[in-house]
């Protein structure tokens, strides 16, 4: 009855004219943006941060959503038709995929994406409804050691997670960290690193950061490795799938969708590691192992479930905890942050209407999705066609007006440029950019709940490792670190890295 009660509010809030409109915007978008390979949901997010300043804290969270899980269907459309993905975690989808097109089958392969996209999307949001109350009641018990041993369970995950070598890493949280103290001490009033800058005595602004890194950054490698995109296939029929092939795809979604919803609550996972995890797993078990790689409708039908249940189950620990599984999650704080919202299990229940309005609209997104995904196929194919060379010139336009209608500030300009050049250098130097921003948004909340702790305790650092847990999340970011350093995993990630 709670569960029924819950929903209620949240329709309440959806079904308004303005978030209906808000949760389309974001789901064309972001479809949009996962069918242009280059941009993707951060970069998007990122540069659409400045526009929610002007709308209310629900309208904002339900159009970013809309953005992050419609990327995951538009992703799937470049994979299957140019094998060139849209998004990393449709990567998987591309091998099947575009096979399945260079046989004629592409609109059963869009197909199979668009239905298991929907089912675990439907399937994902049920367990956001579900799972959500009893974690946040969970949470609402944490005292300061708690969150602080929380924070830093989630920035090692996302360190043993990353691609790449572990120094680099390791490194990225490290300069994220350092960037959160930029600004003024809350206890003592103290400036830290701010140069004598007035600007900077409110330390550095969020959107600058992400833009900067994500966006622009995104926008110089782009230019760097344009790609020709060529189409398999001109006009796209054959988008209804025999009742034998939807008996074919069931279990593989399922399967798919089981797989994601899990992996997508971990930091670092998501819907890249779920595709994956899915692929392996129905490659395994299925009885035509042999035709994985050379058009099988299974190897659609599991990562893109994976994928799209991954993303939305990523929402959990970020509206129940405060904490980022990915770096869209962790954009998504920082849109609560710009609105004065502070991230973390009192949402729920100091702020019902937007927690589970948000919710309540990713059903409403899912179905939007299913509905336009497929008449529109011939739109999403003509974009796919547009060079890149005429799109960044507006994203940079658009770029630099956000930035500085944050704050009417040139060094917002600025210090987006140097945030852009920075995040393409970290690319060249093959350093995944994740980590920093998770270190930039957890750094002052950990610093925080560190002082709150050891006020509590008179300075003493063991009320962390008596508090039961508080101890459990630290022994688990230990052990999480030991096993990476294993010399067969660190083989391994080091294959992966120079691959």
């Amino acid at each position: 009855m709670e569960i029924i009660e819950h929903l209620q509010i949240g329709f309440s809030t959806a079904a308004t004219f303005s978030n209906v409109l808000y949760c389309l915007v974001g789901v064309v978008l972001g479809t949009a943006i996962g069918v242009l390979p280059g941009l993707g949901p951060v970069a998007t997010i990122a540069m659409l941060l400045p526009v929610t300043f002007g709308l209310s804290p629900a309208s904002s969270l339900i159009m970013l959503a809309g953005i992050f899980y419609g990327a995951q269907y538009g992703g799937s459309t470049t994979a299957i038709l140019v094998n060139l993905p849209g998004e990393s975690s449709s990567v998987v989808t591309a091998l099947d995929g575009y096979q399945m097109a260079k046989q004629g089958r592409a609109g059963k392969a869009l197909a199979t994406a668009a239905l298991g996209s929907f089912f675990a999307g439907t399937v994902a949001t049920l367990l956001i409804t579900l799972f959500s109350p009893p974690l946040a009641e969970i949470a609402l018990k944490f005292g300061p050691p708690e969150y602080f041993s929380l924070m830093v369970l989630g920035l090692v995950a996302s360190i043993v997670l990353a691609s790449g070598p572990l120094p680099h890493a390791l490194g990225m949280v490290v300069i994220g960290l350092l960037l959160g103290i930029v600004g003024t001490d809350v206890n003592s009033g103290t400036e830290r690193f701010s140069f004598g800058t007035m600007q900077l005595a409110d330390g550095i602004n969020f959107v600058v950061v992400a833009m900067g890194v994500f966006g622009l950054g995104e926008i110089i490698a782009n230019l760097e490795n344009e790609t020709t995109r060529s189409l398999m296939v001109k006009k796209v029929t054959g988008l209804m799938l025999s009742w034998a092939e939807i008996k074919g795809i069931a279990a593989p979604v399922l399967r798919g969708t089981a797989i994601g919803s899990v992996l997508g609550i971990l930091p670092g996972g998501g819907a890249m590691l779920s595709s994956f995890a899915a692929y392996a797993l129905e490659k395994k078990v299925s009885k035509n192992a042999a035709n994985f790689g050379k058009g099988a409708i299974e190897g659609v039908a599991a990562p893109e479930s994976a994928n799209n249940a991954g993303a939305q189950s990523s929402f959990i620990p970020m509206l129940t905890l405060g904490i980022p599984s990915n770096p869209v999650m962790a954009l998504m704080i920082g849109a609560m942050i710009i609105h004065g919202i502070q991230p973390g299990p009192t949402v729920m229940t100091e702020q019902p209407e937007l927690f589970w309005g948000v919710i309540a609209s990713m059903w409403m997104g899912n179905l939007f999705l299913i509905i336009l995904n497929l008449p529109l196929i011939g739109v999403w194919v003509r974009m796919v066609q547009v060079p890149y060379h005429y799109l960044f010139p507006a994203i940079l336009v658009f770029c630099g007006i956000g930035v500085f209608s944050l704050s009417n500030a040139t060094l917002d300009i600025y210090l987006m440029a140097a945030f852009g050049l920075i995040g393409y250098v970290f690319r060249k130097l093959e350093c995944e950019p994740a980590p920093m921003l998770l270190g930039f948004i957890l750094g002052p909340m950990m610093e925080e709940s560190l002082r709150r702790a050891l006020l509590l305790s008179k300075g003493d650092p063991g009320i962390f490792f008596t508090r039961p847990i508080s101890a459990t999340m630290l022994i688990l970011a230990v052990l999480a670190m030991v096993i990476v350093l294993l010399p067969a995993l660190q083989k391994k990630r080091q294959e992966a890295f120079t691959e």
